[in-house]
């Protein structure tokens, strides 16, 4: 049997259906965007003597917190310095950064009293409230004009504390490292030659222009300077004893130290703060790898190797920068200036530049694989750490130099 066709009256009532739901859609978007705009933060203040009364309600999300950011901030103004009670009991809804509002509106830029308190938080909300709160950083409220001898003393007390501070760090990390370098001498196995020989080129080898080209021209200019001066007094020849004292105590392996501590020093620190900001070293140490033994020991194993032998180059190349000086302007022939330099300059200076560069590579390396660890995910925090790792390196440099000057000048060595 067939089916009949709808009549005319049945398709009017169709359209007309039809044509109707797609009028009522329009309405019940509105009415949605009424329901949501009347679930939107909202504040009700109460004041009550000294006490102000912030009472919250609807939805406190990010999308919502537009609206009432400035009367926040009005009200944060208004009632700085008096005690505050924010009651949260009728909050819907509460995100971060509804949280961050309420706790910034709390701390009003100052430190309230005993009296104020946030009332009628649900577990929820009071754990994220409680979250935030770490995490605010609120203004702090300066004169309108400070006294600059104070701020100048400020600065040097927080300074003086932050390098105590420091120093402790970097003292922690040196008994670490050692302690590390203990325990794999002990399992000669766990050495990585390949990264040691490696470090090696790197720091030693791939210097010896620098140093070298440095070494002879310092052992040149004092030389010259030795010359000019003692010239004055007919006594041009006392300038090789000059030369051979300065060059072996002090310039050769001084010079040597800050040049490595300007340049592998830095780059330690470029390389390990680059495979911090990358997040490398948080990956080896999930797969098990100590960064200890891959990254520090290696890079001071090597510098502590090869910064005597750059030590003896550099002395080298100062007596001979020296010689010819002496040779040019004075017609010290190389001969004579050997031969006095043997006869007047004891074996004993040179030793005791030598034994100082171990102890200037090693807080060297440990200085710069340091702040290297201590880099954070950033370029800007890259750049401060190379900075750091230089100007700390050439302090403890000449620190530990003037020890051994001491140290050496009472043993009459």
């Amino acid at each position: 049997m067939r089916r009949s066709r709808p009549g005319k009256d049945q398709s009017i009532i169709l359209i007309y259906t039809i044509t109707l739901q797609a009028l009522r859609r329009p309405v019940e978007n509105v009415k949605k965007v009424i329901i949501m705009r009347e679930s939107a933060a909202k504040i009700d203040v109460d004041v009550d003597g000294s006490v102000f009364r912030l009472n919250a309600s609807g939805e406190w999300r990010a999308r919502y917190l537009g609206s009432i950011d400035a009367q926040l901030r009005h009200f944060s103004d208004e009632s700085m310095g008096y005690d505050l009670i924010i009651d949260v009991t009728d909050v819907e809804q509460m995100d971060t950064a509804g949280a961050m509002v309420i706790q910034r509106t709390f701390l009003s830029c100052e430190q309230r009293s005993g009296g104020s308190k946030i009332i009628g938080a649900s577990d929820l909300h009071a754990a994220l409230l409680a979250q935030v709160m770490p995490h605010l950083d609120p203004c702090a409220i300066e004169r309108e004009h400070p006294n600059a001898f104070l701020m100048m003393l400020n600065r040097l007390g927080r300074g003086t504390v932050n390098a105590y501070y420091a120093a402790l760090e970097i003292l922690s990390f040196i008994g670490f490292t050692l302690s590390k370098a203990f325990y794999v001498f002990s399992q000669p196995q766990r050495l990585r030659m390949k990264s040691i020989v490696h470090h090696m080129e790197e720091a030693g080898l791939d210097a010896v222009p620098i140093v070298g080209l440095m070494s002879f021209l310092i052992g040149a200019v004092v030389a010259f300077m030795g010359a000019k001066i003692l010239s004055q007094f007919n006594a041009e020849i006392f300038s090789v004893e000059l030369v051979g004292l300065a060059v072996l105590r002090e310039f050769g392996v001084l010079l040597a130290a800050i040049l490595i501590a300007g340049r592998s020093g830095s780059a330690y620190t470029a390389q390990i703060g680059s495979m911090k900001i990358r997040e490398e070293i948080d990956a080896m140490e999930t797969l098990g790898i100590d960064p200890m033994e891959v990254l520090v020991l290696p890079r001071v194993i090597a510098l502590v190797i090869v910064l005597p032998v750059l030590a003896f180059m550099a002395a080298m190349l100062g007596l001979i920068g020296g010689g010819l000086v002496t040779w040019l302007t004075m017609d010290i022939s190389p001969a004579l200036f050997l031969s006095r330099t043997k006869e007047m300059i004891e074996l004993n200076n040179f030793w005791v530049g030598i034994i100082k560069a171990p102890f200037f590579a090693f807080v060297i390396a440990v200085i710069g694989c340091f702040q290297g660890m201590q880099v954070e995910g950033s370029a800007e925090s890259l750049g401060k750490h190379t900075t750091l790792s230089v100007v700390q390196a050439l302090f403890l440099v000449i620190v530990i130099d003037a020890f051994f000057a001491m140290f050496f000048l009472e043993i009459d060595f």
